[in-house]
């Protein structure tokens, strides 16, 4: 299995093997689901709070005799029925992050990108070497890549600050090292912009030996 290669003028290099337990098996979508799943609940913070009548300030008095009144009897100005009063069933701080096996991560990254393989949404760089860190000249780059107005996800071998500089202004346009993209990173987008060396790394950290 091969993917075509470009330069960043637009014109097609040569060409690179891909490993096909990466990138050509049939997707596991209930794998990919579970992946998506945990990676977002990993993001949540949990830190959302509430207040119930045992933590509101105050009501420690009965707010006025039990008879007499005509109106229903009360024990305290923070009961959930009054104004100012506490929350029920309220949020409260919670862990909201969720485990999965190395293996059924593996396969989730491998499913997508063999998806972006059948869909032929990847397109492959031979190198993200930019000179000066300027938005202008990578919307250069995606012109003549045909990839204006694309959600692109970009997978870079190696820390590339210039490439970060120059894409960090562009809508819809998200850096991400090739050994740390998560499922949700690689199916969040149109396009995979990958440069050679990430798709050697990807064969050989995600490849299944048969």
């Amino acid at each position: 299995m091969k993917l075509d290669t470009y330069k960043l003028d637009g014109s097609k290099e040569s060409s690179v093997n891909v490993d096909k337990t990466v990138f050509g098996i049939e997707a596991n979508q209930s794998v990919v689901h579970q992946a998506v799943n945990a990676e977002l609940s990993n993001l949540r913070q949990g830190t959302h709070s509430s207040k119930n009548r045992a933590n509101v300030r105050g009501g420690g008095k009965k707010p006025f005799k039990q008879k007499g009144r005509g109106g229903a009897r009360a024990g305290t100005i923070r009961s959930p029925l009054w104004k100012g009063g506490g929350t029920v069933f309220g949020p409260s701080p919670h862990d909201y992050s969720l485990k999965m096996p190395k293996k059924m991560r593996n396969l989730a990254r491998r499913s997508v990108l063999s998806n972006h393989f059948a869909n032929k949404t990847i397109k492959v760089l031979e190198d993200f070497t930019i000179e000066n860190p300027k938005t202008g000249i990578f919307i250069k780059i995606l012109k003549k890549l045909d990839l204006i107005g694309k959600k692109i996800t970009i997978l870079s071998s190696a820390h590339n600050e210039n490439l970060y500089l120059s894409t960090r202004n562009i809508p819809n346009i998200f850096v991400v090292n090739a050994l740390n993209a998560s499922t949700y990173d690689i199916i969040d987008c149109e396009i995979l912009l990958i440069d050679k060396a990430a798709i050697e790394l990807l064969n050989s950290s995600l490849c299944v030996k048969l």
